[in-house]
């Protein structure tokens, strides 16, 4: 069976507004493909109409439920986010608040819905931030079931107060684009060992 990997583009921008982070996270999708790790596509997570809240399912026009589902069917979560005053935007804060019904989502050998699968982070912005960020992605990711692979972050921080985007670079910069590729082959590696021989039943 063929391991995939979804986008979640947390970008403020919806629709199809130009975004740094959209960018960002198809090139980790595209170096994902080069390892065999089909794309599943990409989630904009402001135009799925997140209602708030800690449960998998909020009811009536909570657009959580289909998104869930795809993060669930996937083998990989690419997880891009653009820094906003330091921290991680807020469609990205949503998301961390929804995977935590994952905690109280055990099967029966008590293994959260994300166990075995893996998550790499992707972050943009023009402002000094970029390992803050990923601390603390990586650590809601984490405490939800996701394994985090050696080197899974990828990042591009602009010069700070200025208005260059990431998107608006001529080439991509040598050293973000080997961290992508390097993020995306620890990836790979990693889910296809979890994929042969998952987690044991938790405690």
């Amino acid at each position: 069976m063929a391991l995939t990997a979804l986008g979640l583009n947390c970008s403020l921008k919806g629709g199809n507004a130009p975004s740094s982070t959209e960018l960002l996270v198809r090139q980790v999708l595209t170096a994902l493909a080069d390892h065999d790790i089909e794309p599943a596509g990409i989630v904009r997570v402001v135009d799925a109409r997140i209602a708030h809240g800690v449960s998998s399912d909020e009811g009536a026009g909570d657009g959580w439920p289909a998104v869930r589902r795809r993060i669930v069917d996937a083998d990989v979560l690419v997880f891009g986010t653009p820094i906003w005053l330091g921290h991680p935007a807020s469609p990205a804060q949503m998301v961390l608040e929804r995977l935590d019904a994952f905690l109280g989502e055990t099967d029966d050998e008590g293994r959260m819905p994300a166990s075995g699968k893996v998550a790499v982070v992707a972050v943009v912005g023009n402002e000094d931030g970029a390992h803050h960020v990923g601390a603390e992605l990586f650590q809601g990711l984490n405490d939800v079931g996701f394994t985090i692979p050696a080197n899974g972050m990828t990042y591009w921080v602009g010069e700070a107060m200025q208005s260059t985007d990431y998107r608006d670079l001529p080439d991509t910069p040598e050293k973000t684009g080997i961290t992508t590729r390097t993020a995306a082959a620890n990836a790979a590696h990693l889910v296809r060992l979890l994929a042969g021989s998952g987690y044991p039943p938790a405690g």
